[in-house]
């Protein structure tokens, strides 16, 4: 009896021992698993808002030029043979900056001359044209004149022969009258013989005949004395019109002149390529300075525009940089920047001297800042900075926490939950409005206190709702 208690004992404690062995390996398995399961959850770094000043730190690189620059030019068209200078000299008044091919100088100044020639030529030949032609229409002119006063002598003896001839009518015609007044008188008289009524309408007829045969005359002789004068003022007035086309003056033509501007514009030129060759083909300086830039070379024909620009040492050198549009924000006309020039050990404390658009660059802000006298020597490269407090928000993160999309801001926070694991870290899409931003800091607003814990990196991507760990 005693035996079988024993072996009864001795199996409840192995069904103990087996049960807490069980609830032993249960728990062993249960945390292999959560940390399975948590080792692949994505590991995330969170931080709270804070209040902050979002200040703007502007630092921008840029260079130093010339306060005043003069341009260099020489007589365009001449072939450079050697250069004297490079861009950093300094030179005074008088030195030779670079020599001209004294061979291709004498090439074109033959040329110019050849050219010269030819005008002269073409010019002596229109100025005897224009005196032959002066000659001809002077004796034009005469012989016109001569044959006006000509035509105007017979033009008017045929007048005068026709005014004659209506005289002469009516002479007839008055005689005529006389003559029957001295009949009729007579017949009054007594003296001579009655005619009969028969001859007395003869008679009559007789005279009737003859008065119409001389008023007819008369006429005629009018007629013709008309016509006369008619055909004398309109010869006289062909002729004179004649004698007025030969007096209009020629027609404009501006050849001459051409040919003489081209002729002082030719002989203008060689004065100048004479002038280079007295010189022996070296160009120099006109003023001392710093050369900052050169447009030629060895080899190239001089343009048209400046060959070099000299600085004038005497006026001070400026700084100059560019802004793109959001640093253009921040920085203003007058506004104080410090400037630091590369080799040297101090900043300056400057003001913005000139802020415009750029016109080479659209979108773009040219700054100058004029320099202390004797700060700075062209060429040499700075930056400037400029830092503006900015205001202060009560709800600041680091951008980095911060995602866009379709132009729509938010953060992930973590919040808490009750998992089948037990309690569990989940992700939150809180949308957000950025009020300003920095490279530090951003001031947003939204659904977020100062007890919220957003997301600031993640070593996985993470979405609205997924389960993480800190």
């Amino acid at each position: 009896m005693q035996q079988e208690n024993r072996l009864a004992e001795i199996r409840k404690k192995k069904i103990i021992i087996g049960f807490f062995i069980f609830l032993g390996l249960m728990w062993l398995c249960t945390i292999i698993s959560k940390s399975i399961y948590a080792s692949k959850l994505p590991v995330v770094t969170t931080a709270q808002t804070e209040q902050k000043y979002v200040e703007h730190r502007v630092e921008v690189e840029g260079i130093v030029i010339a306060g005043d620059k003069s341009p260099i030019t020489a007589l365009d068209g001449l072939r450079v043979d050697n250069l004297m200078v490079q861009v950093g000299d300094r030179v005074a008044e008088g030195d030779v900056l670079f020599s001209i091919d004294m061979e291709d100088l004498a090439d074109i100044m033959e040329e110019k001359q050849t050219q010269i020639s030819k005008l002269q030529v073409q010019i002596n030949t229109i100025l005897s044209n224009e005196e032959l032609a002066k000659q001809k229409k002077a004796l034009e002119e005469e012989r016109a004149r001569e044959d006006y006063d000509e035509l105007a002598r017979y033009k008017d003896t045929l007048v005068g022969r026709a005014a004659e001839k209506v005289s002469q009518a009516e002479e007839d015609i008055e005689e005529a009258a006389d003559e029957r007044r001295l009949a009729q008188e007579n017949a009054a008289a007594g003296s001579g013989e009655e005619k009969t009524e028969e001859e007395l309408k003869q008679e009559e007829e007789q005279r009737e005949a003859e008065d119409k045969q001389m008023k007819d005359a008369l006429q005629a002789a009018a007629y013709a004395e008309a016509d006369a004068k008619w055909e004398r003022d309109n010869a006289i007035k062909e002729a004179g019109r004649k004698v007025e086309d030969i007096l209009l003056p020629e027609s404009e033509d501006s050849t001459l002149s051409v040919y003489q501007l081209e002729f002082t514009d030719l002989q203008e030129e060689l004065s100048q390529y004479q002038a280079v060759k007295d010189a022996e083909g070296q160009i120099r300086a006109g003023q001392g300075g710093l050369i900052t830039d050169i447009y030629i070379s060895v080899g190239d024909r001089i343009p048209t525009s400046a060959v070099m620009l000299i600085a004038d040492e005497e006026v001070p050198c400026q700084f100059k940089t560019v802004l793109d549009k959001e640093q253009k924000k921040y920085v203003g006309l007058e506004d104080e920047v410090s400037l630091k020039l590369d080799g040297g050990s101090r900043e300056m404390e400057l003001s913005v001297d000139y802020l415009s658009e750029s016109e080479t660059m659209p979108g773009s802000y040219e700054i100058y800042i004029n320099l202390p006298e004797g700060k700075g020597t062209p060429g040499l490269s700075g930056t400037m900075i400029h830092t503006e407090t900015g205001e202060k928000y009560a709800c600041c993160i680091s951008p980095q926490a911060i995602h866009t999309e379709d132009s729509r801001s938010y953060v992930y926070v973590v919040k808490e939950r009750e998992g089948i694991l037990g309690m569990e870290y989940y992700v939150e899409e809180v949308t957000v409005r950025i009020l300003d931003q920095n490279e530090s800091w951003a001031a947003i607003e939204g659904a977020l206190d100062g007890e919220s814990q957003i997301i600031v990196s993640a070593t996985k991507e993470v979405h609205n709702g997924d389960i993480v760990r800190y």
